[in-house]
């Protein structure tokens, strides 16, 4: 019968008690919360849904509570085109995409620093007139009036302007006026990019990604007047 070595008899001990935890904490489930359950979330869209200031995924973390839901909405009945946000959206339940839309919308979180600097400022000039004023000439109203003076978005289901990366916005506007993202009819965005030139979305887009935002900017409680175009997704 061999003797194990002095050093071994406390070295064995401790790795069989090692080797047990490993196995329970394998074993452990991971906690049921909706943190948890949204972590598939976070390859596209960032940590908690805060997303990054490069690329083409949004924030989607404090987002109004019905935008989000519409969202998801329209990407499980394929009015916005995304193959991967269909493939997990398929069969989920409407009640579970509103348990999702109310997770991240709940979420308080930093933001990042704007993403576009040294910008022209005749071009950071027309994007203000659009954002703040619209143009009359155009039939086009300002995005604050839908979105609120701030560009925080308002409850429940129109959405903030500001944090959203330079790109993204450009190919929202490029995906309305294609066809490819839509919304419940009336779809007022639609009708907004189909009048616009392409100078005067990359205006916006560059003023829009321009700007700082302060912590946890929450959306409005109610638009200050009468919406200047029908909008089915404000209604729902």
């Amino acid at each position: 019968m061999k003797v194990l070595p002095s050093s071994l008899h406390r070295v064995v001990p401790a790795l069989a008690a090692a080797l047990l935890a490993s196995a329970s904490a394998v074993a452990a489930p991971p906690p049921d919360t909706m943190a948890q359950r949204m972590q598939a979330c976070v390859a596209c869209h960032g940590k908690e849904g805060r997303a990054t200031n490069s690329g083409f995924f949004p924030r989607i973390a404090g987002k109004p509570a019905g935008y989000l839901y519409n969202q998801l909405v329209n990407f499980r009945e394929g009015r916005r085109r995304n193959g991967t946000m269909a493939y997990l959206l398929d069969q989920m339940s409407d009640a579970y995409l509103r348990e999702i839309a109310d997770h991240f919308s709940a979420l308080e979180l930093p933001y990042p620093p704007p993403q576009t600097t040294h910008a022209p400022a005749a071009l950071l000039a027309r994007g203000e007139q659009l954002v703040r004023q619209g143009d009359a000439a155009l039939g086009i109203p300002a995005c604050a009036q839908c979105h609120g003076q701030a560009m925080t978005g308002i409850a429940p289901a129109t959405p903030g302007l500001l944090g959203l990366p330079r790109d993204y916005i450009l190919a929202q506007f490029g995906a309305w006026r294609t066809g490819e993202r839509r919304a419940a009819a009336p779809d007022c965005m639609a009708q907004v990019a189909k009048r616009l030139s392409a100078q005067d979305v990359t205006a916006m887009a560059t003023w829009l990604s321009a700007q700082p935002v302060n912590a946890g900017p929450a959306p409005a409680a109610s638009a200050a007047a009468n919406l200047p175009l029908e909008c089915g997704s404000a209604a729902r």
